[in-house]
């Protein structure tokens, strides 16, 4: 992993979240006037990917869409900026862990979590993707928008009990980055819908599929598809 900077763009960096193939995470903070201060999550992209020019267009067009999406169940997106060679997502901080967190913990116990629990953060996320689904630009023509990569490290839920959709396009994106597929996509194909595996047109019913798989996995706390 790169060493973490003091600061990206106009944010100061506080600490690394996580890491992974494509991407780093940092809680970082905005400063203003009057000792004004806002909590951010900067999501960065790696330099060999924000490299790749297929990447890069996608990556913006993807990100235009995600910052119309202003919904209670999905992480707001502040600002899409570039910094030194890369790029990266200012978006909204959720002090909490993501879904894969809660269910590693549950398998190791040896046990799903709670229906009633279950059923709530999976409702939640439901309504912030049917927000995202049916989501229409300004002269009413339907942007369908498809999330692409519904999986629990991508569902967030806060320690007051919030439930936030994460990375909506960046699937997409990725996508059509030839050099980075292969292994990204890996560990994901767990939770794609059939059409998506055979590459296929997609539509909103292959993250509803995927959203099926997150709800059997928080109930049993067992795999469904390897």
């Amino acid at each position: 992993a790169l060493a973490a900077p003091d600061r990206i763009g106009p944010y100061q960096v506080l600490e690394r979240i996580s890491a992974g193939g494509m991407a780093e995470v940092y809680k970082a903070k905005q400063t203003g006037a009057d000792n004004f201060e806002r909590p951010v999550a900067i999501k960065r992209i790696l330099p060999h990917i924000a490299r790749d020019p297929s990447f890069i267009g996608m990556f913006q067009a993807e990100a235009k869409l995600a910052v119309q999406l202003q919904h209670g169940n999905i992480c707001q997106i502040y600002q899409l900026g570039r910094h030194d060679d890369s790029f990266y997502i200012a978006l909204e901080f959720v002090d909490g862990r993501d879904i894969g967190a809660v269910l590693d913990l549950h398998q190791r116990r040896g046990r799903g979590i709670p229906l009633p629990q279950a059923c709530y953060m999976v409702s939640r996320a439901c309504e912030g993707l049917d927000y995202a689904h049916n989501k229409k630009d300004p002269s009413g023509r339907p942007l369908n928008i498809i999330h692409r990569d519904i999986s629990p490290p991508n569902i967030l839920v806060s320690y007051e009990g919030e439930v936030k959709l994460i990375d909506f396009g960046l699937a997409k994106a990725v996508g059509s980055s030839i050099h980075t597929q292969a292994g990204i996509i890996k560990g994901k194909l767990a939770y794609m819908s059939p059409e998506q595996v055979r590459g296929a047109t997609l539509d909103h019913r292959s993250d509803v599929f995927a959203l099926g798989i997150v709800f059997f996995e928080l109930l049993t706390a067992r795999r469904l598809f390897r």
